[in-house]
This record gives structure tokens, C-alpha cells and sequence, in this order.
């Protein structure tokens, strides 16, 4: 059963406020973009408990000013089941994407194709103010920040159609769209400053950015999302992953089911915060040394190269797979000990020779087609986790990640 494991090392702390860790929209490998959106508007979003089977009547219906519309409920959702008595759980992974951002690189559509093609369904964060171009960026009021400020690049036009269609059709493969904020501030006055109030509103903003991009953008040629984010969007995960503390009350007041900011733990089943799941990057196995990292991209370029994001070509081979056999360490682990699901942290990024977003494929096509595996979105392991027996759950708990179980006993 679960011990003290004081004696994990966390190499690579700072998913840190360096590095606005996405891709630009300028073209730039290093640096993200974002764009900005209308005044806040938004809806209510669902409160805890597995996603409903929504009836629907068939009609599609336009929602707001034609950004996005009700077209039924999701395609290609899987329907919780409870374990059965003895039954062992389900390998769940979960690979979730920072900003969301369709730019030259195109490494938003390769990856959700990729997904399509090893039985893999996702979670995008996007970034709100991917929705807005440059020239609206005043309609973004940062908290604690100058109006129009941000802390990653504003999208240009092409960039802002391109991943509207990758959002579309992420949502019609069954992938879930999150949001990753705004302007991405970490540090001082960034989101680990902010107050629950000042979070409600870059929520609020978050929704309205993507609700309103037909009128922000101006554009009359492409028609709306499939879905409507105000019911769709029930987490999130923070910048830097700094402020979950006062985050928390925002997300709950919106009725948000769990959220992904949390700055590390063990590689543990998930517990729920305040009445929200907790979905935390996780500590990994480092390859080949007596310490763990964050399952994210951002921990081993920290380790590997600094904050130079364009290191040494002659060691990206070693690095790679260095990347690759670390995060194969974390799934061996629990897959053949606790089952606790695993989750893995992504940016769309060419760093170090884009070696990191190649660990990333080869690990979802060496784990996704496996016998008892389930890649699946952060919300589509919300609804099996809600419908579980809380006792068991709570069993599960106390398991060390590389513990065998006897789930005969387990289970029952």
C-alpha cells in the first residue's frame, strides 16, 4: 500500500514562467501567439457529474452571433461503466495539449490525426485569445496587466481560420476543447497573484474569446463550431501552473468538473479538490538517473538544454529517446502496478529539433492499441471516474504506482 515517498526528486520544477510554451503565430518556433476576443459573455457551463446524454431534437441550431452552434451531442463518446467486482481497471492515458494553436507547423492537425489513427482522444487547451487577431487585441483586460497585453504572440488572420478547423474537427473526432486561459502570465502578477475574482474574469473572457470570434474577427466565410463551448467547457489548466488556489473557486462557481493546473504529484489514482477532479502532471521515472520529472515536454527540454530551446544537434538523438523512455517508464509502471492513470502534458513546439513532439507519436503509437488501454480527454476520464463506487476508489488510492494489486480483492 501506499508510503511516505519522500525520497522522489523532482528534476526539472519550473514549468516556469520562461518560454510562453507554445508555437508562434508569427512563424517563430519559441514563441506562442494568442489572440484577443469580444467583452465577456458567458454561459453556464455544467455543473459535477458524468456528461449527460443530452436529448436533442435534431434541429441545428445557431447559437449567438453564428461563432457556434448546437448540433446534438458529441460524436464518438464512450459510455462510463462501473467495474465490475474483480475487474481490473482500465490503463487510462491522457494526452492534453497547451494553446491549441494551428500555425505553419501544422502540429495541431498532425497530432489530431495521429489520434485518429491509434484510437487516441485528446484534450486541446485552447487559448482564448487564439480566436482573435492582432488588430482587437484591446478587447483583452488581463488582471493586473495593461489592456491589450499579453505574454505570448496574437495570431495572424490564416493562423486563427486554420485552427478554427482544427477545433471543429477535433470536437467531431471526439476530442475535448479546454481552454488554457489567456495571455499566459506567469510570475509576478501572474496567475499565481491573481485572485478568484480576477480569475472569474480571465474565465469570462476565455468564454467570450471563443464565442464571439465571428464578430472579433470579422470573417463571413467559415461557418460555425459544431458544439456550444459554454455547455461544452468543463476544465482547464493554468499557465505555468501557478494559481490553482484561487482558481479553484472560479472554476467551481462555473461548474467546471475538474482541472489540470495542479504543479505535480505522484502517479496516483485522482482525488477531487473542493468537489473538482484533480488532475495533476505527474512524477515520472527519469531515465537512467535516481530522480523523477514532470510528465510534460517543457521538463525534459529543462533538463536536457536549459532554457535554450534550441540546444546541441548532436545529443537530439539521445534526448529523444531519453524522452520517449521516459515517459514509456511512467506508463510501464502503473499499466503492469496501480492502473493510476496517466497523464501527459504537450506544447505545439519545434524545440531541440522537434524531438520532443516525436517522442510524443511514437509513445501514443506504442501504448494506444494496447490490451486494456484507454487514451482518452481529461473529461472522458471525469465521467468513469464519476460513475466508480467511492470505496473503490478509494482502495485504489493507496496503491504505490508500480504496486501489483490482486484485483479480485481489489474490486469486489
Amino acid at each position: 500500500m501506499r508510503t511516505a515517498r519522500g525520497a522522489a526528486i523532482l528534476l526539472a520544477v519550473g514549468v516556469v514562467a520562461a518560454l510562453a510554451l507554445a508555437t508562434g503565430g508569427s512563424g517563430s518556433p519559441d514563441r506562442p501567439t494568442a489572440a484577443d476576443a469580444a467583452p465577456p459573455n458567458p454561459g453556464a457551463t455544467p455543473s459535477g457529474g458524468p456528461s449527460p446524454s443530452p436529448s436533442w431534437d435534431g434541429k441545428v441550431k445557431v447559437l449567438g452571433d453564428g461563432s457556434t452552434s448546437d448540433t446534438g451531442p458529441q460524436p464518438k463518446q464512450p459510455k462510463p461503466e462501473k467495474l465490475k467486482p474483480g475487474e481490473k481497471p482500465p490503463q487510462f492515458v491522457v494526452f492534453s495539449w497547451d494553446g491549441a494553436l494551428e500555425n505553419d507547423d501544422h502540429l495541431f492537425s498532425r497530432f489530431r490525426e495521429l489520434g485518429e489513427q491509434n484510437n487516441a482522444q485528446m484534450t486541446f487547451f485552447l487559448s482564448g485569445i487564439y480566436t482573435v487577431p492582432n488588430s482587437k487585441r484591446a478587447l483583452y483586460h488581463p488582471p493586473q496587466h495593461d489592456v491589450g497585453s499579453a505574454a505570448i504572440d496574437f495570431p495572424t488572420e490564416p493562423h486563427i481560420k486554420e485552427t478554427l478547423e482544427q477545433v471543429r474537427q477535433a470536437w467531431l473526432d471526439g476530442d475535448e476543447i479546454g481552454t488554457h486561459f489567456n495571455g499566459h502570465f506567469c510570475g509576478a502578477k501572474g496567475g499565481g497573484d491573481w485572485s478568484t475574482q480576477e480569475w472569474q474574469s480571465e474565465l469570462d473572457q476565455a468564454v467570450s474569446f471563443v464565442t464571439n470570434w465571428k464578430t472579433n474577427t470579422g470573417f463571413k466565410d467559415i461557418p460555425p463550431l459544431p458544439f456550444d463551448y459554454t455547455k461544452e467547457l468543463v476544465g482547464g489548466r493554468a499557465p505555468c501552473l501557478e494559481g490553482q488556489k484561487t482558481l479553484l473557486p472560479a472554476e467551481k462557481a462555473a461548474g467546471w468538473r475538474y482541472d489540470a493546473s495542479s504543479p505535480g504529484e505522484l502517479q496516483v489514482w485522482p482525488t477531487k479538490k473542493d468537489g473538482i477532479w484533480n488532475f495533476p502532471l505527474q512524477l515520472l521515472p527519469y531515465p537512467n538517473k535516481p530522480v523523477q520529472v514532470l510528465s510534460m515536454d517543457f521538463n525534459f527540454l529543462a533538463n536536457q538544454s536549459g532554457d535554450n530551446t534550441q540546444g546541441d544537434p548532436k545529443k537530439y538523438a539521445a534526448w529523444e529517446k531519453e524522452t520517449r523512455d521516459g515517459y514509456l517508464n511512467g506508463f510501464e509502471r502503473v499499466y503492469n502496478g496501480s492502473r493510476a492513470p496517466l497523464f501527459i502534458g504537450n506544447h505545439f513546439e519545434t524545440w531541440n529539433g522537434g524531438i520532443y513532439m516525436q517522442a510524443i507519436e511514437d509513445v501514443m503509437k506504442s501504448v494506444c492499441k494496447r490490451d486494456g488501454v484507454r487514451c482518452v480527454s481529461f473529461r472522458q476520464l471525469a465521467d468513469w471516474l464519476d460513475v466508480q463506487d467511492p470505496k473503490v476508489l478509494d482502495k485504489l488510492r493507496q496503491l504505490d504506482p508500480g504496486q501489483p494489486a490482486d484485483w479480485s480483492r481489489l474490486t469486489k
